[in-house]
């Protein structure tokens, strides 16, 4: 049987993505694209934002009208939040956010028998990690390695705990021989990603913490770049600062997870931080690493948020001189605490604050792409076009460079000016490195 994916949302659904077509192939089935005639289409969704809510019904809804003799199976965590939506729009299969070798068992035996089926659970009473292969099937430079998975924030804003359920870590011994495969595989950099890595180990035995499983990864692949996804700021400390300084193949970048840069607004996110001690994060890892790349996220007309908070946050988005941001309207989530907040914002607002937080944070990335120039740069080469080859340098700021045959190699490069979205450079003659 020949089946395609579309994928929407965040690096933890890629990551299941790459590891249910693994999964696929295991079984004796082989993997197409949207654009193919299949025997089967998933589509795994996004519900972290109302918008997300609407892209996957719009993507459903085309599947749906292209492929109309296939089996259509929607999992993730629109199916976890609202499956009667996805029964309404003719989906055959439904897997929620676990369990995925289930659903695909579900997705093979409804292309036999065409009998729709589903597999949910309720996510909250889950207590066990699910361990999904590591590495996609392209040739990638690149892999997601996933250590674990729910959350227990409940900031007012996300549905993302009631979707993924609590917390559960994969165990440090098995995270270590995924990331040794994927090094056997010829990946060059791992990134380490979850729901909310600075909670792994919490449900373990013995509570470890999150350094000591980035401890574990540095050293088992010590050849291999090693990333991390979204960190929140609580665990930034001295401590772990000096113990992650003693890596040497851990990447200078840090995304640390904001959100706003008002502590009043904070309090009404429900954000378990204020502004000083997200700053005491930044300056703690822009000593301990000099240079280093601190990124974040920042949502912009949260309810209530008025001009005098959104100028605070302004502020303070330039006092941690980030290397980069992503910028978020507030998009209203039923079934959270914000929806029902007062002072809801209109798309006018909305889109006015996000141009101007955005000019700032596109600001403060050339400044940052500025100091490197006349530095040099060891940047992991992906994709060629038109004659340069670009990459991501560890402090994940992309570097086009002229060459031949560079992809997966490691070189180091010149920063010699400036491009629309990274810098240029040219390659110097050394011995490949870290």
């Amino acid at each position: 049987m020949k089946f395609a994916f579309y994928t929407l949302g965040c690096k933890t659904n890629q990551f299941e993505t790459q590891a249910m077509e693994r999964l696929l192939l295991d079984m004796g089935h082989s993997i197409g694209s949207f654009e193919d005639d299949c025997d089967g289409y998933i589509v795994n969704t996004c519900s972290v934002t109302a918008v997300a809510d609407k892209k996957n019904r719009a993507v459903i809804r085309r599947c749906r009208r292209s492929h109309p003799q296939a089996v259509l199976g929607i999992c993730g965590c629109y199916v976890q939040h609202e499956p009667q939506a996805l029964r309404e729009l003719g989906a055959d299969v439904l897997g929620g956010s676990g369990n995925r070798q289930a659903f695909l068992e579900d997705m093979v035996a409804a292309v036999e028998d065409r009998v729709p089926r589903e597999h949910l659970d309720n996510a909250l009473r889950r207590r066990t990690f699910e361990v999904l292969p590591a590495g996609g099937l392209e040739e990638r430079t690149r892999a997601m390695l996933k250590v674990q998975d729910g959350c227990v924030n409940f900031c007012s804003y996300c549905i993302i705990p009631y979707t993924r359920g609590p917390v559960r870590s994969m165990d440090l011994e098995t995270a270590c021989a995924q990331a040794r495969e994927l090094e056997d595989r010829g990946y060059r950099e791992i990134v380490v990603t979850g729901i909310e890595i600075a909670s792994w180990g919490v449900d373990l035995p013995g509570k470890p913490g999150v350094v000591s499983l980035i401890e574990g990864i540095c050293r088992a692949v010590p050849k291999l770049r090693v990333r991390l996804g979204s960190l929140e700021p609580r665990i930034v400390t001295e401590e772990f600062c000096q113990r992650l300084s003693r890596l040497p193949n851990l990447c200078p970048q840090f995304h640390l997870s904001m959100q706003s840069g008002s502590d009043s607004v904070l309090r009404r996110m429900n954000r378990k931080y204020d502004t000083a001690r997200f700053l005491e994060s930044v300056e703690a890892l822009c000593r301990t690493f000099p240079g280093c790349a601190v990124t974040t996220d920042m949502i912009v007309a949260f309810p209530g948020e008025t001009e005098e908070e959104f100028a605070d946050s302004l502020s303070f988005i330039r006092r941690c001189a980030f290397a980069d941001m992503h910028i978020f309207p507030y998009s209203r989530r039923p079934g959270t605490v914000a929806e029902k907040l007062p002072g809801q914002h209109g798309n006018a607002v909305k889109e006015e604050r996000s141009r101007r937080a955005i000019a700032v944070a596109e600001e403060m990335n050339r400044q940052y792409r500025e100091t490197l120039m006349g530095s040099i740069q060891q940047v992991l080469f992906e994709t060629e076009e038109d004659g340069f080859w670009s990459g991501h340098a560890p402090n994940y700021i992309r570097i086009y460079a002229r060459g031949e045959n560079l992809h997966n190699r490691i070189e180091n490069v010149l920063v010699t000016g400036l491009h629309a979205d990274g810098v240029v450079g040219q390659i110097q003659e050394k011995e490949e490195t870290l």
